[in-house]
């Protein structure tokens, strides 16, 4: 296993390099200039725009601009803002709110999404099928910030069972709805993945061999079928922590949270890239990351799959 997940980091170096430069290329190319932005409608000196665009490095070739960052980032350096702030510093207090912001949603689709799959898989045809296929559509048809101002406005207004914004409560009370309106798209896919995957295993050989055995229904479901059935519900629920973090924007926007999703939306406001692709990194590696423990986690539920 230890080769395998060696293996994998090395193959996750390049997909990093990769993903990087493109973030950095789509950032920097937006049309304006940064600097000239800082000041509004009020000139700028050429002199001090010549001065500024030289320290952070806008004049030189995108390549050479993409080095210098990494050189920096290899160093644990996140860069500077246009204003001459830390990157690191200004995300630092940000990063704990969107973490437990995509906790509560990677919790509420994992726990809400399998149930729900179970349910569906084990009455296949029968009502609560009917019911669970058609409610997770309902939920993928709607945009998440349609769901979420009417998540605010009837459990959080009108019923008064969550507050509508802000940390003030703390965890879990002021990140349970967003957390929710956040996890609900997950939580459908979770559901139809479950629900199909365990529907199709309960016609697999193995399923009739442990029933001819005379083992339980319980025991042939519990131990063989709903453990097989869940590597598919691994691999989405993996990537999806780090979907999570990073398309937390919209949500932290509705419920006013000040996390990352946040300021991302404010620097790209202000033109700020040094903040978007800072974020943005950290975002891809915790995203490599998931994807790696995913891998490694398919041994666990699956012991026909070795690693070489």
């Amino acid at each position: 296993m230890w080769r395998y997940a060696v293996r994998r980091l090395l193959q996750a170096v390049p997909v990093f390099f990769g993903t990087t430069l493109l973030i950095y290329a789509m950032v920097f190319a937006l049309p304006g200039d940064p600097i000239q932005a800082l000041a509004g409608d009020k000139p700028v000196p050429d002199s001090v725009l010549r001065t500024l665009r030289d320290r952070y490095n806008l004049d030189d070739p995108l390549l050479v601009q993409y080095a210098k960052y990494m050189w920096g980032l290899l160093q644990g350096d996140l860069g500077e803002n246009y204003t001459g702030q830390s990157v690191s510093e200004m995300l630092g207090g940000r990063w704990a709110v969107t973490a437990r912001l995509a906790l509560t949603a990677w919790l509420f689709e994992l726990a809400a999404g399998i149930a729900l799959g179970v349910w569906a898989g084990l009455r296949r045809g029968r009502l609560a099928d009917t019911l669970v296929l058609g409610g997770t559509t309902l939920v993928i048809a709607v945009p998440v910030f349609v769901l979420g101002y009417i998540a605010q406005l009837v459990f959080g207004l009108h019923w008064q069972i969550f507050p509508t914004a802000g940390t003030e409560d703390g965890w879990p009370m002021s990140y349970l709805l967003p957390g929710i309106v956040l996890g609900s798209l997950g939580l459908s896919y979770v559901a139809r993945l479950t629900r199909t995957s365990l529907a199709e295993n309960l016609r697999a050989d193995y399923v009739r061999t442990a029933r001819a055995k005379g083992l339980s229904k319980a025991r042939v479901i519990g131990r063989h079928t709903l453990r097989n059935s869940l590597i598919p519900v691994v691999t989405y629920l993996g990537v999806d922590f780090g979907n999570l973090m990073g398309g937390a924007i919209v949500t932290e926007g509705i419920f006013n949270l000040p996390g990352v999703g946040q300021q991302v939306f404010q620097s790209i406001q202000l033109k700020e890239g040094p903040v978007v692709v800072g974020a943005v990194t950290v975002l891809v590696l915790i995203f490599l990351l998931a994807n790696l423990v995913v891998d490694l986690l398919y041994g666990v539920l699956d012991p026909r799959i070795r690693y070489g």
